[in-house]
């Protein structure tokens, strides 16, 4: 007889005889002399469980602290057909994984397909405030059984619960039994080593992952397979784009520095290149980004070089030309919704003031930020200027048209910008403007960012 408990987000079994568990090929397991059984990772539950099942080996089940969960929906709702395939195909493939749809093609209704056929509680994980908010309303609306919050403030679990990838990791050593299905969403955040906790002190047996873009910078997105399960159903933008997602077309555009800004670009990035150059450091290599940060703390030199590394990007990213190329955009485009994208925000907020555009950052707050995107969707605000808030997850079903005029050259934060403007409306046309300076590291960062199908 073997005996499962959860304790402080690890797996406990007790066996007599001792030599039952032995005998076992059972994941992760080590035995814990301070308490005298056998421990594993948390999230083994599953694995061990159907273990002990194929020995036909007698066991008691303390650890789950969950049963069914009757989800009866108020919405009568036909899913499109990706819809319907990537819910199939994951019941399919044991219950677990990763499923990839570009941003506005439905991603969280899939979940709400899942969790209505699964019949069990559920823990839905997302990485903002914004994002918790938003699903909880969606639940709210779309099942008739009260809905938990644990984040922003809130501490109330319950079988159907909305919380942030932050406090997941910090109450699930307590919480892990609780759920029988994780929904992480956005959950390329996820292999973090922190936010990784979140899924390993968990038992839950069935795990599903949402996102456009599972892929990271650093590769980690190899620990998905581990965390939640492969990837079991993708769709591109190309693939759906003019029937689940608006047409859209991409439009790079190029501007000159004036005289005096390609003076200044070219004095201050020549003090940044040979501080690079002299101390042998490897910017395009893992690391080498960090390195060039200690460096250039420990001397004058270094500090001018992050000085100057600093004034010819900002030169780059927010020339004159690249502003009044902005004016032209919005006056051809008065009758649009516009999101215009930069990566900082010291530009955001020169944008608002010069043009009188609402803007949004990490700085607004929640109900300014809701009352903006309100008025925005409504037409009240035909403009709105950000950083990178609105990257990722925040509905914004009116914009059809984006300008970016500066960013990373991450190839995830291209398409969730891109993303932004594709919610499909009848007849519409989205088009998402790039704005480039010539001759500056821009033109590189722009051929990195845009290696993605939806940009062929």
């Amino acid at each position: 007889m073997v005996r499962l408990e959860f304790d402080r987000g690890t797996l406990l079994l007790a066996a007599q005889p001792a030599a039952v568990l032995e005998e076992l090929s059972l994941p992760g397991l080590a035995f814990d002399r301070r308490v005298g059984r056998w421990r594993a990772p948390a999230s083994t539950y599953r694995e061990v469980v159907l273990a002990l099942r194929r020995a036909k080996v007698e066991f008691v089940d303390e650890a789950r602290d969950y049963r069914q969960l009757d989800l009866n929906s108020r919405q009568v709702r036909q899913p499109y057909p990706h819809q319907s395939e990537a819910v199939d195909t994951w019941w399919d493939q044991r219950r677990q994984g990763v499923v990839v749809l570009p941003t506005g093609s439905g991603k969280t209704f899939v979940a709400q397909l899942i969790l209505q056929r699964l019949g069990r509680p559920a823990l839905i994980v997302t990485p903002t405030i914004d994002l918790m908010q938003q699903w909880y309303g969606v639940l709210s609306t779309a099942f008739e059984v009260e809905v938990g919050l644990i984040g922003g403030g809130y501490y109330d679990p319950q079988p159907l619960t909305v919380t942030t990838y932050d406090s997941a990791h910090i109450h699930m050593e307590r919480l892990g039994n609780r759920w029988a299905l994780l929904v992480f969403d956005e959950c390329h955040h996820l292999p973090g080593p922190t936010y990784a906790l979140a899924a390993q002190m968990s038992i839950a047996p069935f795990r599903l992952g949402l996102t456009a873009t599972p892929e990271r910078e650093d590769g980690g997105e190899q620990r998905l397979q581990e965390l939640i399960g492969p990837i079991v159903y993708r769709r591109e933008i190309k693939e759906l784009a003019g029937r689940y997602l608006a047409d859209y077309e991409t439009v790079e555009l190029r501007v000159r520095l004036s005289a005096e800004e390609r003076e200044r670009y070219r004095r201050a990035r020549e003090i940044y290149r040979n501080f690079v150059v002299g101390q042998r450091i490897p910017l395009g290599s893992p690391g080498g980004w960090q390195r060039f940060l200690m460096l250039t703390s420990r001397s004058e030199k270094g500090r001018r070089a992050f000085l100057a590394y600093r004034e010819q990007k900002a030169i780059a990213q927010a020339s004159d030309a690249k502003l009044r190329l902005l004016e032209r955009l919005l006056a051809h485009h008065r009758n649009d919704r516009v999101l215009i994208f930069t990566n900082d925000n010291h530009t955001v907020y020169r944008i608002s003031r010069q043009f009188l555009i609402p803007a949004i950052t990490h700085q607004t707050k929640v109900k300014e930020r809701h009352e903006t995107l309100t008025r925005f969707n409504s037409g009240a605000y035909p403009f709105v200027v950000t950083s990178k808030v609105l990257n990722e997850g925040v509905d914004v079903p009116a914009a059809n048209v984006g300008v970016v005029l500066s960013g990373s050259g991450s190839v995830r934060e291209h398409v969730q910008r891109l993303g932004r403007i594709l919610r499909r409306a009848e007849g519409k046309q989205a088009v998402l403007y790039e704005v480039v300076a010539e001759d500056t590291a821009e033109e590189f960062v722009s051929s990195r960012r845009r290696r993605h199908s939806a940009y062929r």
